[in-house]
């Protein structure tokens, strides 16, 4: 009897297990097949062949993207550009040695998780990241970067760390993850320091020399006749643009050393400032039959708060760079309007030349920028060939009075376009 029942319990127990078998199979034979690199083979092969070489297929998978990513991980490492990945709770997950460097990054190891912001106290870095998740895009970003040491980890290190200027580019990654390239800017920006401060230095040394020549020449100009007294006065011709280069050179040097201290603001009237301006190139818009056309939609006196002779030098920018360019018994036009809400007052100065070359437009207001020569020399004589420094020192200065400037083609003259944007005047307002 107790044999009897050990029988049934054993074929009990394997009924089951067949059946289970059974179902195993069922369950596991449709993943199987379905799968690209099984389904030639699922039905010459057993179950157990095809799960083991499925585990070897995977494992030889697995090998190969961890060996993949081990080189990335190297390339990237060895990268002279820095970046750095966080995940969507903004953790930092990588970084190579050239990011740790630049950012200062020395209390973290890869594999913990702490949040960017703990490592690298940047409120753009920040707001990039953020702005690159809310837009679903890459962006790029530049900004001045201030290293702040870790009392923990230099306790004795100054505060008062040198500033960087960096660029950034950001990519968005799946699971709201970011890469941001960082690019480090301070040798260019140091650079073109030491180029101004050289350059400064030039100009400062050509200014006695060329004061000498121009007295002597102006000596020798009643004692010359006939052909020496020509060459005598084309050479004060070249020693006075010479002269003109080396004060907006200097001057311009001065304006972005002093900023603001050099404005002694008023309240100005801008229809009267404009109309000065305009008068004192009266004699050469003559000569062309050039003539001044005002407009503005507001009929009382539009003031705006600012230094008269620095905003009269920039209109007497604007104003002659139009006369040079505009044909005989031409028109500039001056449109002014005024958006209250914003505070805001615009002014578009419209000639009716041959505009500017689109390549020229980004670099514009760039030092010494000499663009397309259809614009620059052709037709001018070369006392009123320009410096290259109007431009760059009209931009200073409007941006000194919290303004700004921008450059177009004019869409129904064809003309140059300049777009400047000062604020309004105010009661509160004061510089």
């Amino acid at each position: 009897m107790d044999l009897l029942t050990l029988l049934i319990g054993v074929a009990i127990g394997f009924g089951i297990g067949a059946w289970e078998r059974f179902r195993l199979k069922n369950s596991l034979r449709p993943l199987l097949t379905a799968l690209p690199d099984t389904s030639d083979v699922a039905n010459s092969l057993s179950l157990t062949s095809l799960v083991r070489r499925e585990i070897f297929h995977l494992s030889e998978q697995c090998q190969q993207a961890e060996s993949e990513l081990t080189l990335w991980k190297s390339l990237l490492d060895q990268a002279p550009i820095s970046y750095l990945w966080v995940d969507g709770e903004n953790n930092l997950v990588q970084c190579n040695q050239v990011c740790r460097d630049l950012l200062q990054i020395d209390r973290w190891q890869e594999g913990q998780l702490r949040l960017l912001l703990e490592l690298v106290r940047s409120y753009e870095l920040d707001q990039l990241i953020e702005q690159t998740r809310l837009e679903q895009a890459g962006q790029v970003k530049e900004w001045n970067f201030y290293p702040f040491p870790d009392p923990e980890e230099s306790p004795n290190q100054s505060l008062t760390t040198k500033s960087l200027m960096l660029r950034a580019y950001s990519t968005i990654l799946p699971q709201q993850q970011v890469v941001v390239f960082l690019e480090n800017l301070q040798p260019l920006v140091d650079l073109s320091v030491q180029r101004d401060r050289a350059f400064s230095d030039l100009t400062h040394e050509l200014r006695t020399p060329l004061t000498g020549i121009a007295l002597v020449a102006e000596t020798l100009h009643d004692r010359l006749q006939g052909t020496e007294r020509k060459w005598l006065e084309q050479m004060l011709q070249e020693v006075d643009r010479l002269k003109h280069f080396v004060e907006n050179w200097l001057d311009l040097t001065q304006i972005k050393e002093k900023s603001s201290q050099l404005l002694q603001c008023e309240s100005v009237n801008l229809q009267e400032l404009i109309c000065s301006s305009w008068q004192r190139l009266e004699p050469l818009a003559q000569e062309k039959q050039v003539t001044l056309d005002y407009q503005s939609e507001d009929n009382n006196p539009i003031l705006i708060n600012g230094d008269r002779d620095r905003l009269m030098q920039v209109f007497f920018n604007l104003f002659d760079n139009s006369l040079k360019y505009s044909p005989t018994q031409g028109m500039v036009h001056v449109i002014v309007k005024s958006f209250q809400e914003q505070a805001l007052l615009q002014i578009k100065i419209i000639d009716q030349g041959s505009g500017f070359n689109l390549i020229d437009l980004p670099h514009l207001f760039d030092r010494l920028y000499r663009g397309d020569p259809s614009r620059t020399r052709q037709g001018l004589t070369q006392s009123r060939q320009g410096s290259g420094l109007g431009l760059a020192i009209a931009k200073e200065i409007i941006e000194l009075h919290g303004g700004s400037i921008q450059a177009e083609n004019d869409g129904q003259t064809g003309g140059a376009c300049l777009t400047l944007s000062l604020p309004l005047i105010s009661e509160n307002s004061s510089y």
